[in-house]
């Protein structure tokens, strides 16, 4: 690991300033208006930078946004899951992310508009996600079928690939996972260490953000804490992204060496001093290698470039 940019230390000294606000259910509105509007510039960055066409289609009866690129098109599909905790976010403020795999992998994205909790809690987001990936996974024009997202929407992609797992239904070709939130307990002192040096996310949060998406359940049960899954040896090559501030960096190593002892071929990036899903900030230098890396990974499993 190397020191991280310029860039990420002045991004890290203004933020640390002003911490995440906590997120509560008579907040919960606001903040989602709040989150979109500051993501909307590096939207049309990214927009702008990755030449792809954005469509919105419907599929399993759940809308998504389809990312397609305009350039090298290869055979594939990336169904990229969305994060924010399960409380907020969307499929449009992710273009931040999904339009440069498409752009850079030459597959196709989809993205499910699944739905967010309070007004839809635990099993809603799953049980949408699903829905897409049984259509995408049975549709052979659909090619080979990656799976990806991240922080909740990590989450989600490992509980589509424990229900593949458990099914004995067909496995994706590979796995990406930015900054997975694959233990909804929190515990463990590793989240109590980075719990003020994460500049984008507190544990008073996260912990917020578990209980209203789980609707008062275990938040031990698998299907809401994945890394507390039983993996076997049918798993796809992973990639998981962290940072030495990532507030959730215990459990992305912890789920590396889980899948790791479950057969998995993983590949664990830390970035030095980076935080939660630094992906999003495209004012990093650090952000833009991160996606080519994944982005080439993916490309890797899904067409052999």
């Amino acid at each position: 690991m190397t020191s991280c940019s310029d860039e990420a230390r002045a991004f890290i000294a203004a933020s640390l300033d002003e911490p995440p606000r906590d997120v509560t259910r008579d907040n919960l509105a606001a903040t989602r208006a709040e989150v979109a509007a500051g993501f909307a510039p590096r939207i049309e960055r990214a927009l702008d930078r990755h030449p792809v066409e954005v469509r919105e289609i419907m599929l399993g009866g759940i809308d998504c946004l389809e990312i397609i690129p305009l350039a090298d098109r290869k055979p594939g599909t990336i169904l990229y899951c969305y994060g924010g905790g399960y409380i907020m976010g969307s499929p449009r403020e992710d273009l931040i992310v999904s339009a440069a795999l498409a752009a850079r992998t030459g597959a196709r994205v989809v993205a499910p508009w699944y739905r967010l909790a309070p007004e839809h809690p635990y099993p809603a987001a799953i049980d949408d996600c699903s829905a897409v990936h049984t259509v995408v996974a049975g549709d052979p024009s659909c090619g080979p079928l990656a799976l990806a997202g991240e922080s909740a929407g990590g989450n989600a992609a490992l509980c589509l690939l424990r229900r593949s797992m458990e099914a004995d239904a067909a496995m994706p070709v590979a796995v990406a996972l930015l900054s997975p939130w694959s233990d909804l307990t929190h515990e463990g002192d590793g989240h109590h260490s980075n719990d003020g040096r994460d500049p984008t996310l507190t544990l008073d949060l996260a912990r917020q953000a578990a209980l209203i998406y789980s609707g008062g359940r275990d938040l031990a049960h698998p299907d809401l804490s994945p890394l507390r899954a039983a993996w076997n040896e049918t798993l796809p090559p992973v990639m998981i992204t962290t940072g030495t501030r990532d507030l959730l960096l215990d459990q992305n190593k912890t789920l590396a060496t889980v899948l790791e002892g479950a057969g998995a071929d993983v590949t664990l990036r830390v970035w030095d001093d980076l935080w939660h899903v630094f992906e999003f900030y495209d004012e990093l230098p650090e952000a833009d290698r991160s996606l080519r890396d994944i982005a080439a990974f993916l490309r890797r499993h899904l067409h052999g470039s």
